[in-house]
């Protein structure tokens, strides 16, 4: 089953970092984000993916061409430029990546349009945003969207709440939580099982998913919706990422299932010199 991750976006929220490269490259730890999300599909066995690119595309392309001499040690040969590892093959040896030019200013949408050729005669296939991480189990997602029988199945977070909670009483405070871990009612959360039906909702490039795709499957009563009360966070803003970060470096980043799957300690990337 294929995975499409949208990394096409300007991420003008995230300016900080966004100026430089494009959102899926903004570091968690010592590795891009997208490398997280890519982490994740792959310890559900899912390694087939397909990177819809935009906005400075070919920093990602860069990225993963030369994967292998950045996680590996090797010799070099500068006069025949051949290379010897020094090793075995690293934990993603198996991923199969197809890089795809979406435009730089298509919409979510319109971005998963384009890809139809790709993705029109599977039955069904996974897609997900280049900017949020979660310990989902997409096994039981998977289950339930094909018991649910809908054409597209999202999962359901709850939204994390950035201020204190007042209960209120006249002019008094009765009782107040400062930022509850979540707040009432369910976020689209990304984390999407699709079926081709979804390519008849969207029109074209200026088409966002978000909008009239996802309402008119909600109306037609062919959107589905996996309630996951784990762990989830998207990296929107300046101050999300450093959260992330330091769940990283405090050894608590609980979407890294994959961690223990390949009884490793955090993976560090090679620095250059």
């Amino acid at each position: 089953m294929p995975v499409v991750v949208l990394c096409g976006g300007l991420g003008t929220r995230l300016r900080e970092e966004t100026e430089y490269r494009p959102k899926p490259l903004v570091p968690v730890g010592q590795r891009p984000i997208l490398w997280h999300i890519l982490k994740t599909y792959a310890s559900f066995g899912f390694t087939d993916f397909i990177l819809a690119l935009g906005y400075k595309g070919e920093m990602i392309k860069d990225f993963f061409l030369n994967y292998e001499a950045l996680v590996s040690d090797f010799t070099l040969d500068l006069g025949t430029n051949s290379i010897e590892p020094l090793g075995d093959s690293h934990a993603e040896a198996n991923w199969r990546i197809t890089f795809v030019d979406t435009g730089e200013t298509t919409q979510t949408g319109g971005r998963l349009k384009r890809l139809e050729p790709l993705l029109a005669a599977v039955p069904r296939f996974l897609l997900t945003y280049g900017d949020g991480v979660t310990d989902l189990d997409l096994d039981a997602l998977i289950k339930f969207h094909e018991t649910s029988q809908s054409a597209v199945t999202l999962t359901g977070v709850r939204p994390v709440a950035r201020f204190g909670e007042l209960q209120v009483q006249g002019e008094r405070v009765v009782r107040f939580v400062e930022k509850p871990s979540a707040a009432e009612g369910w976020i689209n959360g990304g984390y999407f099982v699709m079926t081709p039906t979804v390519f008849k909702y969207i029109e074209g490039d200026a088409t966002m998913l978000e909008r009239e795709p996802l309402e008119r499957l909600a109306a037609d009563g062919k959107l589905g919706v996996f309630k996951h009360e784990g762990y989830w966070q998207c990296m929107d803003t300046y101050r999300e990422q450093q959260m992330l970060n330091q769940q990283w470096s405090a050894g608590r980043a609980p979407w890294t299932r994959w961690w223990r799957d390949e009884g490793n300690a955090a993976p560090r990337l090679k620095r250059s010199a």
